[in-house]
């Protein structure tokens, strides 16, 4: 048990938590305020009693209604990442570095055990979102309950394979052996709330493809407090250390899916949602798996590059391990603000294609981009000025803090190529196109990675040889898709 009261960075952690919740608190009563403005600015539909909270993506001006969209996607990410950070942050704090690596040295880990069934939310999510655009109501309907039939199987399946192979694929990773067998209880427990997460996930990819993206930012909330609140209880009152977080992190998933299942159970619109109705239409999952596998097998080779990068990472110890473990938390908060860009794009653009509206997908491109351009400059170079006040939050270790710090200056201050590259993303999955984009990713980033993995960093064993391959990957990726983008454009257009 580490010994933190009296510490000034422990007090500061307290401020800084304090502060960001006053943030919040603003941020969200001008939200609730500007409600009228937006309403009659960016064009809410109304279908029926819980429709009022969609907006109308295929007339009239974009930019407005996409911000409108894109924040709610934000503050959901930013708060997930808030109560990831607090899991971090008492585990350091009150567990020591061991347990902070250890917690740390899993997300790569389970990043690619869960990217291939995420990658299937997208293709609902793109599914939904055509059918909505094309007024399809009966394949909405079978799209929602094939969507959610398939998030169950999913995190069921995610769920055995994690608690089992976990151990094993630490191993694998030379997981250092002061953390390792800390790593893989924190894991055992947080694979069995998997299928609660599943459902929790494709269940808001099912809202967003119809335009409304505050109810999961309400969910997530109340489900996060509840989060941060077992944390303390269980790590601080109860000296649980990693299980106490890992469930704590379970908890919470399980709540956040009753709620937004009894939100769909409650709609009496098309999203209505039926447990009589559960089970797979074999078309829709076809198209899901379609844009979806591809979109998951994206996500996991990146994720396989990002393992084979720890495994490099843990080669430098375990102060390493910490430091960048505490980075990489912070970077999240600027990819999760850029990706709900994406995501914005992606459900756009599926919207505009559905109603045949081909020439808005452009317009909507364009301006994400000019979006996602804004949000990741400024965010990520403000991570990176405020860096070592925000690592002093994780960690009062001072090799702890210069070790994130030398992470963040190659990637927060142009992770807005990152943001960029997803955008572009997005707008092709948007049109059901995911096998191109998957093909350029692979060969891009991940492949670059590996090779240079394999080839310069073994003759350059630093970490800032590590770091940079990220920002060269973005670059040569992003132009790339820039391409492929142009060229299924045109074959777009074309065949109107």
């Amino acid at each position: 048990m580490v010994q933190t009261w009296g510490n000034p960075y422990a007090t500061g952690m307290w401020k800084y938590m304090e502060r960001g919740g006053r943030l919040l608190s603003m941020v969200l009563f001008a939200l609730a305020n500007m409600r009228v403005y937006v309403r009659k600015r960016v064009g809410i539909v109304k279908l029926g009693k819980v429709k009022s909270k969609e907006v109308d993506m295929t007339h009239g001006p974009l930019l407005g209604k996409m911000v409108a969209f894109t924040i709610p996607i934000m503050l959901s990410g930013v708060l997930q990442l808030l109560f990831n950070a607090a899991d971090i942050i008492v585990v350091g704090r009150y567990a020591g570095n061991e347990s902070l690596a250890a917690v740390g040295s899993t997300s790569s880990l389970i990043n690619l055990l869960v990217s291939v069934f995420m990658g299937l939310s997208v293709g609902a999510n793109v599914v939904v979102a055509q059918c909505y655009g094309s007024g399809e109501k009966e394949r909405i309907s079978k799209a929602v309950h094939t969507s959610i039939t398939l998030s169950l199987i999913c995190g069921v399946a995610i769920a055995v394979l994690g608690f089992f192979a976990s151990g094993t694929i630490l191993g694998w990773m030379g997981s250092p052996k002061d953390v390792i067998d800390l790593a893989a209880l924190y894991l055992k427990i947080y694979f069995l709330g998997m299928p609660a997460s599943m459902v929790f996930n494709y269940g808001s990819a099912i809202l967003r493809a119809s335009g409304n993206t505050k109810t999961p930012l309400c969910y997530l909330s109340a489900a996060g407090v509840i989060n941060v609140l077992l944390n303390l209880l269980l790590v601080i009152r109860f000296s649980m250390g990693v299980a106490g977080v890992a469930v704590a992190t379970v908890v919470s998933q399980y709540i956040s899916a009753a709620l937004v299942l009894s939100y769909m159970v409650r709609d009496d619109g098309i999203l209505h949602f039926d447990f009589r109705r559960m089970g797979i239409d074999w078309r829709i999952l076809l198209r899901v798996v379609q844009i979806g596998v591809p979109a998951g097998l994206q996500g996991s080779v990146f994720s396989l590059s990002n393992v084979v990068i720890q495994s490099a990472i843990n080669s430098f110890g375990s102060t390493v391990v910490a430091g960048n473990s505490a980075a990489a938390n912070l970077e999240g908060f600027v990819y999760l603000a850029m990706n709900s860009v994406h995501q914005t794009a992606l459900t756009f653009t599926g919207q505009n294609y559905g109603a045949g509206e081909k020439k808005r997908i452009l317009k909507v491109l364009v301006e994400c981009q000019l979006i996602v351009l804004v949000v990741g400059l400024v965010t990520g170079n403000l991570a990176y000025m405020f860096g070592k006040p925000l690592l002093h939050i994780y960690s009062s270790s001072a090799a702890v803090v210069e070790a994130g710090l030398a992470r963040m200056k190659y990637i927060c201050t142009v992770y807005f190529l990152c943001g960029m590259m997803d955008c572009m993303v997005g707008s092709l999955r948007g049109v059901g196109r995911s096998v191109g984009p998957m093909i350029v990713s692979l060969v891009g980033a991940c492949g670059l990675r590996l090779i240079w993995i394999a080839t310069v960093f073994q003759t350059h064993h630093t970490t800032d040889m590590l770091y940079i391959t990220y920002p060269v990957s973005w670059l040569i990726t992003l132009a790339a898709h820039v391409i492929t983008f142009m060229f299924v454009y045109r074959r777009i257009n074309g065949k109107r």
